[in-house]
């Protein structure tokens, strides 16, 4: 996860992060692209798959049909960047010509392919009091789920992924690296990691979830133009974060909260987690950061909001 926070906040958030990743993933948002790939929020959003190609038809010809309403666990109708340099993956970190103080929060849902005996033996990788804080503080929310979650949870991703206060983003579904070294993650070669990003998408699909967008998270933030080219052909925005929480397997949910305060600026996306084991104060984190955002004068939007604008 690779942000500018406060000196004497980002010591301890890399020791944090870099010890949530080895267990859970949630990473610095590390990248070699170059900076060839990244793109901000200045670039022209282009339209997704399913609303492309809508202009008006010439006059005497024959209107087509309306396009068919998205299907569960398909990506629904949300803006996305223009592809990048050499039709790589787009990147996108912050809102950065966002005026309006708008924050959107993100979650990320990790579960790794390989850790259902984990879940079987009683470890919790989902919070579903988070959740429900979110909803009673009417917290517009995206949630970055892996496949794997979805499977273990699918009474949980179908009730997220049909309350229009959330949508879900694709977080890959083994939670695997897509670029290596990426702490000590099993890392997936070309095909395999383009066949993730599909695997993840249908596991939303199965547990029922509608509300999904077309966007992408790297496990750990790791990616070079390998990994953007990879996963192309998914025509997914890859979505990164300029604030790191700071909530991976910390126990004090006020320093989170602190570090949160600290980083977020207009246009600001915030990473943060919904696994319970390895993020376990976030929920306490999040009542005490809503209202002291409101207070400055923020508002809570979706990704897909940052992105439309």
């Amino acid at each position: 996860m690779i942000i500018s926070v406060r000196r004497t906040a980002a010591v301890a958030a890399v020791a944090a992060l870099s010890a949530a990743l080895a267990a859970c993933g949630g990473g610095t948002g590390t990248s070699d692209a170059g900076g060839q790939a990244r793109m901000g929020a200045s670039a022209a959003p282009s339209a997704s798959p399913s609303t492309a190609g809508s202009a008006a038809p010439p006059a005497g010809s024959q209107s087509s049909p309306p396009a068919a309403e998205p299907q569960p666990g398909a990506p629904g109708r949300a803006p996305t960047m223009a592809p990048g340099p050499n039709g790589l993956t787009p990147v996108f970190e912050r809102a950065k010509q966002q005026t309006d103080k708008t924050v959107a929060l993100t979650f990320d849902a990790d579960m790794t392919s390989d850790q259902g005996p984990r879940a079987a033996g009683g470890e919790r990788f989902d919070n579903p009091q988070l959740i429900s804080t979110l909803r009673t503080l009417k917290v517009p929310s995206t949630v970055f789920m892996t496949g794997r979650w979805a499977e273990e949870y699918p009474d949980q991703a179908k009730s997220i992924g049909t309350d229009p206060n959330f949508e879900i983003a694709n977080h890959s579904y083994s939670h695997h690296a897509f670029k290596s070294p990426c702490y000590g993650l099993p890392t997936l070669d070309e095909a395999a990691a383009r066949a993730d990003v599909d695997r993840a998408f249908d596991a939303f699909r199965k547990a029922g979830a509608v509300n999904t967008v077309p966007y992408f998270r790297f496990p750990g933030g790791c990616y070079d133009d390998q990994a953007l080219r990879a996963i192309s052909t998914s025509k997914v925005t890859a979505v990164q974060w300029d604030v790191v929480s700071g909530d991976a397997f910390a126990k004090d949910p006020d320093a989170v909260a602190a570090q949160v305060l600290a980083g977020v600026k207009p246009g600001s996306v915030v990473v943060m987690h919904c696994t319970r084991s390895a993020a376990p104060v976030t929920e306490e984190a999040i009542r005490k950061i809503v209202p002291e955002l409101r207070k400055r004068g923020y508002r809570f939007v979706k990704v897909s909001d940052l992105i439309g604008k």
